[in-house]
C-alpha cells in the first residue's frame, strides 16, 4: 500500500459519516421523488443550510443528483434506503458510536463501552435485528443446502435472532419443528416474521440466555450463527459442549460464523470483525478453524466438516455420538 492509498484510507471517515447521517435523519425517504433542501430540512427537522450541505455532498458521492435546487435519489437509494429498508441500515449508524472508543478498548483490552446487550434500548435491539433479518435471509437458502434436512424433525436455533434461519429449515422439511432461543426483546421480533411466513405450528421462540440456561434435549440439530464472535474462549468451550448435550445421538451441531486463518490475519473482514467485538463485547473476537474444532471435538463432536459459503462466512459441523 502506498501513501496516497493510505491516506485515502484515513479520510474515508468522512464519506462515510455523510452517508450515515443521510441514513440516521432519514434523508432518501425525505427527498421522495425529488424536494429541494428547504423541502428536506422540513421533513427531517434539521437548519436549511447544514441540510443543503449535506445533500450537497451526497451528489459529490454519487448517491443524490442534482437538478437546478432539486435533489433526486439515485436508484439504488431509493430500493435500499429509503422507506422501510432504512431499518436494517441503522445498525450501522450504531456502530460509530461504538467503532469510536477503539482507542480506549484497546487500551482495555475490553468493550470501553460496557457490552450487557440487555440493556441496550429497543431501537438498537430492532436495528441489529433488522440488519442481522437482512443477512440471514439472503444467506439462508444456501446454508440450508449445506447443512441438508434429511432426518431432520427437531431444530434448535440457539440465539436464533429474527427467526430466518428457522424459517428457512422449516420451509424446506414439512415435517420439521423448530425452537429458536433468545432474550424476550429478540423473540418479540421473531414471532412477527415467524407469524408472516405462515410457520407458527411449527416454529416456535423460546426465552433464554444461551450463556447459562439449559438448551433442551434431543435435537437432530443445533444450529449457531454468529454468537461464537461474540463469546470469550471459555463461554465458546461451554456453548459447545452444551449444544452437543442437546443433541440426540447421531445429531447435528453446525456453527457458522467468520473463520480467520491460522495467523489471524486473513479475511481481512474476519480480521476488522475482530475489532467490531473488541469495542462491542466483553471478550468476544473472531475465532480460526483450529479453534472451533477444539472444542468441537473437546464436547464429543466427531466427523467435522467445513463447509465453504459465499460471503464472509463458512460453516463447521459436527455429528454426536452417544452420550
Amino acid at each position: 500500500m502506498d501513501l496516497d492509498s493510505v491516506t485515502f484510507a484515513l479520510r474515508a471517515f468522512q464519506e462515510s459519516r455523510a452517508l450515515l447521517t443521510a441514513i440516521e435523519l432519514d434523508v432518501f425517504t425525505a427527498i421522495g421523488g425529488g424536494s429541494d433542501a428547504a423541502q428536506v430540512a422540513a421533513r427531517i427537522q434539521a437548519e436549511p443550510r447544514a441540510t443543503e450541505m449535506l445533500l450537497n455532498a451526497l451528489v459529490a458521492c454519487g448517491v443524490l443528483s442534482k437538478h437546478g435546487r432539486v435533489f433526486h435519489n439515485a436508484a439504488l437509494m431509493d430500493q435500499h434506503f429509503a422507506g422501510s429498508a432504512r431499518s436494517a441500515w441503522m445498525h450501522l449508524v450504531n456502530l460509530w458510536d461504538s467503532w469510536s472508543t477503539l482507542t480506549a478498548s484497546v487500551r482495555q483490552g475490553t468493550s470501553a463501552r460496557g457490552a450487557n446487550l440487555e440493556t441496550r434500548s429497543s431501537d438498537w435491539t430492532e436495528a441489529f435485528i433488522a440488519a442481522m433479518h437482512h443477512n440471514a435471509s439472503e444467506r439462508a437458502p444456501q446454508v440450508v443446502r449445506a447443512i441438508g434436512t434429511t432426518g431432520l424433525r427437531r431444530m434448535l436455533d440457539v440465539g436464533g435472532g429474527s427467526g430466518a434461519y428457522a424459517i428457512a429449515f422449516a420451509q424446506a422439511a414439512p415435517d420439521l419443528h423448530a425452537d429458536l432461543l433468545d432474550l424476550e426483546p429478540v423473540t418479540r421480533i421473531a414471532g412477527r416474521h415467524i407469524r408472516e411466513a405462515g410457520l407458527t405450528d411449527r416454529v416456535h421462540t423460546r426465552v433464554g440466555d444461551l450463556r447459562q440456561d439449559s438448551l433442551g434435549e434431543g435435537y437432530d440439530l443445533v444450529f449457531v450463527s454468529a454468537i461464537c464472535h461474540m463469546l470469550g474462549e471459555a463461554e465458546n468451550h461451554d456453548l459447545v459442549r452444551r449444544c452437543s448435550l442437546a443433541c440426540a445421538p447421531g445429531g447435528r451441531v453446525a456453527i457458522q460464523d467468520f473463520i480467520l486463518k491460522p495467523d489471524g490475519t486473513a479475511p481481512k473482514q474476519a480480521a476488522l470483525f475482530s475489532l467490531n467485538m473488541l469495542v462491542g463485547t466483553a471478550g468476544g473476537r473472531s475465532y480460526t478453524e483450529a479453534e472451533y474444532e477444539g472444542w468441537m471435538r473437546a464436547a464429543g463432536l466427531s466427523e467435522l466438516r467445513r463447509a465453504r459459503l459465499s460471503g464472509p462466512a463458512d460453516l463447521i459441523i459436527g455429528t454426536v455420538g452417544s452420550h
